[in-house]
């Protein structure tokens, strides 16, 4: 059961996927791609993606810290290569220019300006500073605090970032709600670390019992009435 109390005084989101058009403009991205370079979709576009996302997160390992352009460039080659589809250094660059073009999803706007209403707004992203600008822009709304991996030296779900995160803020992690669409990058950390979440579940995905507790959402709309900004709180 999700707790409103003790009430938060930010509350934090993951970027991509969360708030903006992260899978959508990838999705179409990669489709784009084999047309141009076979003239036919031959690998699903949602398997590329996910062959691509596991090979992000094996990067984002690795140390001394990668900037986050550097580990998507080396994600989608190697996605590329793993699939056997043929591409070229335009179309990796085309592609990770993408990123800066995603905007909100349709709810988000609104969903953000009631929130600001009570709370300060905080953005926590596996990403760069020079690429999440674009993003934050694009959200329409003012965001308080933006904290990327490329400044906390560490991606999600690592305690390192969420931990820079709170020390800049100047707030405790009871203070906070973290909101994300990712199990495994932002759940699995709430879980881990003792901070309430709400886990957006655009896919319709089955959740993890064993991160519990987090509430459940099949997008942002609902949020400003759980954290007791329209309406009664859970």
């Amino acid at each position: 059961m999700f707790q409103l109390n003790p009430i938060p005084s930010v509350i934090s989101f993951d970027c991509y996927g969360t708030l903006v058009q992260w899978r959508e403009v990838l999705l179409a991205e990669f489709d784009a791609l084999q047309i141009r370079s076979a003239g036919a979709v031959l690998v699903s576009s949602a398997t590329l993606l996910d062959t691509f996302s596991g090979f992000s997160r094996q990067f984002e390992k690795d140390r001394p810290h990668r900037l986050y352009k550097d580990v998507f460039c080396l994600s989608l080659k190697s996605a590329l290569d793993h699939h056997a589809i043929g591409y070229t250094p335009a179309d990796v660059e085309r592609i990770l220019h993408s990123v800066t073009t995603m905007g909100p999803h349709p709810e988000v706007p609104g969903v953000l300006r009631r929130l600001r209403s009570r709370y300060k707004l905080a953005i926590f992203t596996n990403s760069d500073e020079n690429l999440i600008v674009h993003n934050v822009e694009r959200l329409g709304v003012p965001i308080d605090y933006v904290i990327t991996a490329e400044k906390a030296q560490a991606y999600k779900p690592s305690r390192q970032i969420f931990e820079y995160a709170h020390r800049t803020m100047g707030v405790t992690k009871e203070q906070t709600v973290h909101v994300a669409m990712s199990m495994v990058l932002d759940m699995q950390a709430c879980h881990q670390l003792g901070i309430r979440g709400v886990w957006i579940n655009r896919l319709q995905q089955a959740g993890n019992p064993d991160w519990l507790p987090y509430a459940e959402l099949p997008d942002l709309t609902g949020v400003p009435a759980l954290l007791g900004v329209d309406g009664q709180a859970a």
